[in-house]
């Protein structure tokens, strides 16, 4: 759910501060940098002599590099580093510009005018301003007063509105709704219902109000999940729990540049996409090199639409991504808490709506993980009189960044595996969108509310959750193609099994983008990316294994507004040839688009893919029916997928990897029940 409440965007405001480190050595790929984002300023600034409040910066980050330059600097780093340039998204006097600044030569190399459909992100300070708005317009100050509620009690978030088949709309507009405190910080729960105040973001006004229906305001008593306010009884207190590294880390960050184990991979922050790892390769201990596994890996768009229909809901069909910025909700991880004892943290930059770069810290923390998990093991006993046990604990490495888009935390997870598996992870948390209601008791129901009563007054909508994945897969290098190994059953022919069937493979290697568009669990199939150009010595093609996790595909029809917007969820699988332009699965512009530049478009000119540099499009999803155990918030809950060796290697390749070595405590020994 994509709503930022006055409240929170300020306390994200307040830990964020300018600070401009020393200049240090950059890899292409780095994020930009804090004098980056002030020259990339002064250059715009510069190019359109104007008030300085007439310009408004929505999207500031790097400018891919030419990938094959990329990996040729790889190859050979004493040889020219790419040139450095900033790709901007700016209204200037409310007209949207797409700028590309050359930082090496230090001017705009690029500019041109975007007048399609839809507009950029929104930003921190336009948000925070129409949120105020209310506050101070008489008709909202009656509906409160009417009410019998306290103004000071009140905050308001904005919403997006969508697009539902209307002509072009030439305003940047958001729906503001407002929540009532007075006794709990949980201001979701308290919906102020059935009070609509629509603002132009531009012109900070606004241009609509609506009092359609008065509800009673949900209570608040024990909605409040502060630990400090809560009361007797609670559960029994675990004992103390601690990971520790007597001799530090076995991980290295150079920059942006980390390696551990038998993995080197580059890590950087995009505002939109939030964690971007690229260049993955692994070392492959028989062939003595590294080799090229992931070329950049990112969360593309995040769809997350409503399913109530009520006047004040049934816009609320989200673009997390490319509406609020997934980058820019991330929040400070707290230490101890969010990421253990033995994480490193790293801060992030982002460019404000005046273009001067902010300090987001400790939105990375890369931790090793020992959670009692095994890599492999066997016990053998065919040999009479003895057993034989042998056993590896799995350790891994993982990058995690926390989003808070408004009511829901989306915890991120990029976890790297000795045996060459990169597992990817998204846990939901944080608080329930509800609906004000008129009912008290699930007897009373007679009609849709289009969710479950939680509490009194107090209905916890339905609603979708799906991120789509880019996955730029360079599987030993850059020439790949798709192949789904379908599970096929065969009957037994000529008697010749007492068995009636079996299943074998039957590979299909998808020739076009057509051909590789799948929808999980309508069959069985493995789902690879291979090099068609190298086998192992066995004769088997070298790949990668997409590994699904939960099998969610949309229930919408194809035909509502909501859906076409978000088309791009309709399969879960899709393979794209490269396209440095398309990285953005729901569009450059976002807010209040159409579904006209999505990666469902894109895919219709049917490009041929085999043997190609191809993108592989990971869409994972939650079909969330609120229950009472998620409110007042909401237990984590999981899913992802993994991209595992398929050939990849000759052998296991963690056959040979050594446990790291017990850390003995003087005062503990085994335990025997």
């Amino acid at each position: 759910m994509a709503l930022l409440p006055n409240s929170l965007i300020l306390l994200l405001l307040s830990t964020l501060s300018i600070i401009i480190p020393a200049h240090q050595h950059q890899h292409p790929l780095d994020s930009l940098t804090p004098a980056e984002f002030s020259k990339v300023r002064a250059i715009v600034h510069s190019s359109y002599p104007i008030p300085s409040h007439a310009t408004a910066f929505h999207y500031v980050g790097l400018e891919d590099p030419n990938k094959l330059t990329v990996l040729s600097w790889l190859k050979d780093q004493t040889a020219k580093t790419p040139p450095r340039q900033a790709f901007v998204i700016a209204r200037i006097n409310q007209t949207t510009h797409e700028i590309t600044v050359d930082l090496t030569v230090n001017k705009i190399v690029s500019d041109k005018l975007y007048d399609g459909y839809g507009y950029p992100l929104l930003t921190f300070e336009e948000q925070i301003a129409a949120n105020a708005l209310p506050l101070k317009y008489a008709p909202f100050l009656e509906s409160i007063r009417k009410r019998g509620l306290k103004i000071e009690e009140v905050v308001c978030g904005g919403f997006t509105v969508g697009w539902y088949g209307e002509e072009r709309r030439k305003k940047r507009i958001v729906r503001v709704m407002c929540y009532y405190l007075d006794g709990t910080v949980n201001a979701y729960t308290r919906p102020v219902e059935g009070v609509t105040v629509t603002v132009d973001l531009e012109e900070t006004k606004i241009i609509g109000f609506k009092d359609r229906l008065t509800v009673p305001i949900p209570k608040g008593e024990g909605t409040d999940y502060r630990g400090s306010k809560q009361s007797p009884p609670f559960l029994a207190q675990l004992k103390g729990i601690t990971m520790v590294q007597p001799d530090g880390p076995s991980f290295t960050i150079d920059g942006h540049r980390i390696r551990w184990a038998n993995w080197d991979f580059h890590l950087s922050f995009d505002s939109r996409a939030g964690p971007i790892i690229s260049l993955a390769s692994i070392y492959d201990l028989q062939k003595q090199k590294f080799r090229q596994v992931l070329y950049k890996g990112f969360v593309s768009e995040l769809f997350v639409p409503y399913m109530d229909l009520t006047e004040e809901w049934y816009y609320r069909t989200f673009f997390d991504a490319g509406e609020y910025g997934y980058g820019l909700c991330a929040v400070p991880l707290e230490p101890f808490s969010d990421c253990p004892e033995n994480a490193v943290f790293m801060d992030a930059y982002f460019a404000g709506q005046n273009g001067m770069p902010v300090n987001m810290p400790d939105v990375f923390c890369i931790f090793e993980k020992h959670a009692g998990d095994i890599t492999w093991r066997h016990t053998e006993t065919i040999k009479p009189g003895e057993e034989i046990r042998e056993v590896r604990p799995e350790v891994t490495l993982v990058v995690r960044m926390v989003s808070t888009v408004g009511n829901y935390d989306y915890i991120n997870d990029w976890e790297f595996k000795q045996s060459g598996s990169i597992k990817v992870t998204v846990g939901l948390t944080g608080l329930l969108e509800v609906r004000g209601t008129v009912y008290t008791h699930n007897d009373q129901i007679k009609e849709e509310v289009y969710g479950t009563l939680l509490a009194e007054n107090t209905v916890g909508a339905h609603h979708d959750h799906f991120l789509t994945y880019h996955l730029d897969l360079d599987v030993d290098g850059d020439a790949n193609s798709f192949v789904k190994s379908n599970l096929q059953m065969t009957r037994v022919a000529d008697q010749m099994s007492p068995r009636k069937s079996f299943w074998r493979v039957v590979s299909e290697t998808a020739k076009t983008e057509s051909d590789a568009r799948i929808r999980l669990g309508v069959e069985q199939a493995d789902l690879l990316v291979v090099n068609p150009n190298k086998r192992t010595d066995m004769g088997n093609s070298i790949g990668y294994r997409l590994i699904p996790g939960s099998l969610t595909r949309p229930v919408l029809s194809d035909d509502d507004y909501s859906q076409i917007r978000g088309a791009f969820t309709n399969y879960n699988v899709w393979v794209t040839p490269y396209n440095k332009s398309e990285k953005w699965a729901g569009g450059l512009y976002a807010d209040q688009s159409r579904g006209d530049d999505t990666l469902a478009r894109w895919s219709l000119r049917n490009r041929v893919i085999e043997n190609k540099d191809i993108v592989l499009w990971y869409t994972l999803g939650f079909h969330h029916v609120p229950y009472q155990e998620d409110f007042p918030v909401m237990p984590t809950v999981s899913s992802g997928f993994e991209l595992r060796p398929a050939n990849f290697f000759e052998s296991n390749p963690v056959l040979k990897v050594k446990p790291p070595p017990t850390v003995n405590w003087s005062n503990c020994s085994r335990k025997y029940v």
